[in-house]
């Protein structure tokens, strides 16, 4: 490694409670923070999906939100903060010499292309300590719950049983861009998890019960069974299928896997013809997808009036329809699937959607009507299920009734920082952050969930959200979801409780923090023009409260 120091600004540049990109030799780029009077230096992107850093939030507390998904980072070490981020960014030394702010790196290092940095692992678990961590699932919970304790110290065996065929993927992928192969998703590579996280990765496993008494995972059909000191359940959702005639037709696609993509990208050809049974978020972004393949027609059923309503509200609703449907989307909404009729050629095939006894032709259907937990298997094996077949757990995402037994990602009812009541929230983010929670936790270090709520969503422009927007009572809207270009506020009881955005970022990321930190403005405030990039969080008058993760 080769470290050069170099003046990259002028300190009268850079205020206290700022940030600022700034060059460093011809194509790198660093982005510096002054904090309470210290000045930090780190790479300039988000290890993400390369977002600007610059272009985010910071706050008091040391943190910079990227501008799109949520994820953050520490300033004054580079370490992930928050997820999505699956690698830390680079930290630089600096100093002020002559008034000038000198950084001390590596050029490659300041490069876009080098700007995610190895973790920091304070254990590796190759020499192992005799305890033993195994996790059911193989998504975002499971990846960061692997990270997080690794980075936390956690010495003992890691095993991850997964009935997907591939490492850990970026999932929200699949259904924004159809990507067809894994390597192209996966976080981490099953030598990479094997070498260096010292993690046993076991794919196309089903397994079939636990027994928490003699603390025993039983997997494919019981040949096989693995002991655990603490389990971990990280199973996800299993796609819904309407009961109604038809449904399990051979051309009748669910939406959550590689293999799903991979049908669905066959399907979708020039001239063929589409029907999405629901009119939330995976069928939507199926439809952005192959919206620009020349398709025959595209039909979307929907229970609600306008898509996506009882999330995000009438009016946000009819914004996102109208572009929808300028893209030749055809909407039946506020109406039920009677059936799916068969192929007079080929039985097995469907050929058309009942929807008010109008008969919608199809090539192929997609059933985008939700996910249930995966827990069906838990059933016999003493554990104690909702009526949803999620799980109930404490602030420590812990199973109550279990011992050394934590639930986190879809399957997760677990309680809210800002009500304290329990919810199951179906967001990557979420999953993410509980995987890095309950990591910290079984390292040794217990760790309330504290996160906030995020997700975005691919709708023709980009769909922020952060919060519990559930039960909002009222809505207060800063510009126009028609031109796809506004600002929604969702009010409970007198108070802000989420916010969503298009062509308004950093908004959502300010938004989390100030969710985050208690500082979000009244109602009455956003009615009269406040902004919530003019709050200041970003110096140490604010006192913001430090949860980290």
């Amino acid at each position: 490694m080769s470290l050069k120091t170099i003046a990259v600004c002028n300190e009268s540049e850079l205020q206290d409670g700022q940030m600022k990109q700034v060059d460093f030799e011809e194509a790198g780029k660093v982005v510096l923070y002054r904090l309470n009077g210290t000045i930090h230096a780190t790479s300039a992107f988000c290890t993400h999906y390369g977002a600007p850093l610059a272009k985010g939030v910071l706050t008091a507390d040391g943190r910079v939100v990227c501008p799109w998904h949520g994820a953050c980072f520490s300033v004054c070490t580079g370490d992930i903060e928050d997820a999505p981020a699956p690698a830390a960014i680079h930290s630089f030394k600096t100093g002020v010499v002559g008034g000038k702010i000198n950084v001390t790196a590596d050029p490659s290092l300041t490069l876009k292309s080098n700007m995610s940095r190895s973790p920091k692992l304070l254990s590796t678990g190759v020499a192992g300590s005799g305890k033993s961590v195994v996790i059911i699932g193989g998504g975002s919970a499971t990846f960061h719950a692997i990270e997080s304790l690794r980075e936390h110290g956690y010495s003992g065996s890691i095993t991850v049983l997964s009935q997907e065929k591939h490492p850990p993927i970026d999932r929200t992928k699949l259904s924004k861009a159809l990507i067809t192969d894994s390597s192209k998703l996966e976080w981490r590579t099953a030598a990479d998890l094997k070498i260096k996280y010292g993690t046993t990765l076991r794919t196309g496993v089903t397994v079939t019960s636990v027994d928490t008494s003699s603390k025993l995972v039983v997997f494919d059909g019981g040949k096989e069974s693995i002991s655990y000191e603490t389990l971990i359940l990280a199973m996800g959702g299993t796609p819904r299928r309407l009961p109604i005639p038809g449904s399990d037709l051979e051309n009748v696609y669910t939406f959550r896997s590689i293999e799903d993509s991979k049908r669905i990208d066959a399907a979708a050809q020039e001239g063929k013809r589409m029907v999405v049974i629901g009119s939330s978020f995976i069928g939507m972004e199926l439809v952005v997808a192959v919206a620009k393949r020349g398709l025959a027609s595209i039909d979307v059923i929907g229970m609600e009036e306008h898509p996506f309503q009882n999330v995000l509200g009438k009016e946000v609703g009819q914004g996102l329809q109208k572009y929808h449907e300028s893209q030749g989307v055809k909407f039946h909404l506020g109406t039920q699937v009677e059936k799916i009729i068969p192929s007079e050629s080929d039985p097995s095939l469907a050929a058309g959607v009942v929807v008010n006894g109008q008969t919608l032709p199809a090539d192929f259907v997609v059933m985008g009507v939700g996910v249930a937990p995966a827990t069906e298997f838990l059933k016999q094996s003493g554990f104690q299920l909702e009526k949803d077949g999620g799980i109930q757990v404490d602030q420590y995402l812990k199973v109550q009734g279990q011992h050394n037994v934590y639930a986190v990602g879809d399957i997760a009812w677990y309680p809210q920082q800002q009500t304290g009541e329990s919810r199951r929230i179906e967001h990557w983010n979420v999953a993410g952050n509980h995987g890095r929670a309950v990591g910290k936790t079984i390292a040794g270090d217990p760790q309330p969930f504290v996160k906030v709520p995020v997700f975005w969503s691919a709708q023709g422009q980009q769909l922020r959200y952060c919060g519990l927007g559930a039960n909002y009572d009222d809505i207060i809207i800063h510009g126009n979801p028609g031109e796809m270009k506004f600002i929604a506020y969702y009010v409970n009881r007198g108070e802000i409780v989420a916010v969503s955005s298009m062509q308004n970022d950093p908004v959502v990321s300010k938004a989390s923090e100030l969710l985050r930190l208690g500082l979000m403005p009244s109602p009455a405030e956003l009615r009269e023009g406040k902004s919530l990039l003019s709050i200041d969080i970003s110096t140490a008058s604010t006192k913001p409260r430090v949860e980290s993760i």
